[in-house]
């Protein structure tokens, strides 16, 4: 008899927990990666909760500074991609065995650091020592005009799909730091790295989108996985135009190098940069958005009906190369 297959993340959440949060109309089926709730008659909080592993979401070896600011940094991008402006979190902190002092004053250091740079406090949390490796669990909390929270439902049939920023420079950067990347620089594997060990939230165009983009996703999982998942939970499909999608000079000459690359910059994740689903009407308002933000758009393709993703090679369509990254 064959081995029972287990079952992936998504379909873990459908069908054990989805049913547990089917009474609170603000977890969305938990088909998007926040919450909101009402805050008071103006305002909601968009709530998100995100953890990093050692091993799994940062590099044994890194900074205690640096492993601060993924682990907050990676949940602002979800407040962003809810259209949420910053206001406080959470942290639970499960240390290993071998903790030392030294290593939690660097780590508090890299949390004030960004604290200041994006105008959120610590409110609470949990500390613990853990058997296992270190673990760092922040829930974050964005305010958002009434009604005006960003989600992955939304979208509808014609809207086009746009990114911010560049892609694949996350999961190129995973493989510089470990010595697995031909043909670049030592320049430019240090700005992929860069981009790896330290995202960087849009949270500058984020606020800006409500009434501009109809659903969004961080893009964390990689383009095409989170691209999908946008479309899936608005019961559609995606088209994803491979030569539309930005790549930085680094990523570019990755890929020419080892056109293999591919599949890691369309499904490697790490990016946090924005997908966005955006009427054609509404060309004009996100540019303005990015420009004002300081933060490149490119439209990568469109929303159709169907189901899936469609990924587009020199406007032929292609095999998709692994989606995105999965935990199970």
């Amino acid at each position: 008899m064959a081995p029972r297959r287990r079952i992936g993340e998504f379909e873990l959440i459908a069908r054990y927990f989805a049913p547990l949060a089917r009474d609170f109309p603000g977890a969305g089926g938990l088909k998007s990666d926040n919450a909101v709730f009402s805050a008071d008659p103006r305002r909601d909080l968009v709530v998100k909760t995100d953890m990093v592993v050692s091993g799994v979401h940062f590099l044994p070896d890194e900074q205690p500074q640096t492993i601060a600011a993924k682990a907050l940094r990676v949940c602002l991008s979800d407040l962003a991609a809810g259209g949420a402006t910053p206001h406080a979190y959470q942290l639970a902190l499960a240390l290993a065995s071998d903790w030392k002092e030294s290593w939690i004053a660097a780590f508090a250091r890299g949390l004030a650091a960004d604290q200041r740079r994006y105008g959120v406090s610590l409110s609470g949390g949990d500390t613990v020592v853990t058997p296992g490796p270190l673990s760092v669990s922040i829930t974050a909390f964005g305010k958002v005009a009434r009604g005006r929270a960003m989600r992955r439902d939304r979208a509808r049939a014609g809207d086009e799909l746009w990114v911010t920023g560049t892609i694949g420079d996350g999961a190129l950067g995973l493989l510089a730091a470990r010595g697995r990347l031909k043909g670049i620089t030592p320049r430019q594997s240090a700005m992929l790295e860069g981009r790896y060990r330290l995202p960087q939230p849009r949270c500058a165009l984020g606020v800006r989108l409500p009434g501009i983009a109809t659903a969004s996703a961080d893009v964390s999982d990689g383009l095409l996985a989170d691209a999908g998942h946008v479309a899936d939970a608005s019961g559609l499909a995606v088209v994803v135009e491979r030569e539309a999608v930005p790549l930085s000079a680094a990523a570019r000459t990755a890929v020419a190098v080892e056109p293999k690359l591919w599949a890691a910059v369309l499904g490697g994740g790490d990016d946090y940069e924005l997908v966005l689903a955006v009427p054609r009407r509404k060309r004009a308002a996100l540019r303005a958005a990015a420009d004002a933000s300081g933060i490149d758009v490119t439209r990568i393709g469109h929303f159709a009906h169907g189901a899936g993703v469609q990924l587009m090679i020199d406007g032929r369509a292609a095999p998709l190369p692994r989606k995105g990254y999965v935990h199970f």
